[in-house]
């Protein structure tokens, strides 16, 4: 395959390291969110892969929400909605019962060195550090989830610069804009947990009571780990809801 140096595993099938090609453009900020990608025409030119080929590596990303085609149109790439992932089980209500979703504050942000854990999940050398930011999540005043936020620092040192209360409640958007760094999936796992006494203050329970922890790992389009994050809420709040159809 001509038109590209970025894809070295010969073990993968043609049509999978063409695949990471695209996300590579996408990641790389050649092809934007919103935008749409060249035509097929363009692409098996320009890869030198027959058109079946090309089909295929697209319906991939078509399947896993990261394009979309429209009759007529073309391929257009998508920007995956995360901020409100989190609350697609996990129903907020108010007090007259209508769904929301909870404002971000940040409480505090720090360049620190990453515990293990953090280091492992985003893939970090030893000497490599991270930004943390600590945040709430808010409905009507009242702290409904506590965040523990961590990034590679080399990728977002720009967030070192700008005043927390201007981060605003929509963080990926916020990454692109402001380090040009893109969410392209995400990874979550949730567990439960006693609150220890800080944590419990800042949720108005009371120490020891349960709490439901969602753990996210969050990648870039070329599958590059971006943000590991734990979100932290009383656990008699939360409504776990599916839809199956």
């Amino acid at each position: 395959m001509k038109g590209t140096g970025s894809m070295t595993d010969e073990r993968l099938p043609l049509y999978q390291r063409l695949r990471d090609d695209m996300l590579a453009k996408i990641a790389a900020g050649e092809w934007a969110p919103g935008g749409a990608i060249p035509t097929e025409a363009e692409l098996t030119k320009h890869y030198g892969v027959a058109v079946g080929t090309l089909r295929k590596a697209v319906d991939t990303l078509v399947q896993d929400g990261l394009m979309k085609r429209s009759q007529g149109r073309g391929t257009f790439v998508l920007r995956p909605n995360f901020e409100s992932s989190l609350f697609r089980f996990f129903r907020q209500v108010d007090a007259r019962g209508e769904r929301r979703i909870p404002n971000g504050r940040i409480l505090a942000r720090e360049l620190t060195s990453p515990p293990s854990y953090v280091a492992d999940a985003l893939a970090l050398a030893a000497s490599e550090n991270v930004i943390r930011l600590e945040r709430v999540r808010e409905l009507d005043g009242t702290t409904v989830y506590h965040e523990e936020i961590w990034l590679p620092a080399g990728r977002f040192e720009a967030l070192m610069q700008i005043d927390p209360d201007d981060f605003g409640n929509l963080l990926y958007p916020f990454y692109e804009t402001q380090c040009g760094q893109l969410i392209g999936s995400a990874r979550e796992t949730l567990t439960v947990e006693t609150a220890d006494a800080t944590l419990a203050g800042v949720l108005g329970i009371g120490a020891g009571q349960p709490v439901v922890m969602i753990e996210r790992l969050a990648f870039g389009y070329d599958r590059t780990p971006l943000e590991y994050r734990r979100s932290r809420g009383a656990a008699n709040t939360f409504r776990y809801q599916v839809d199956i159809s």
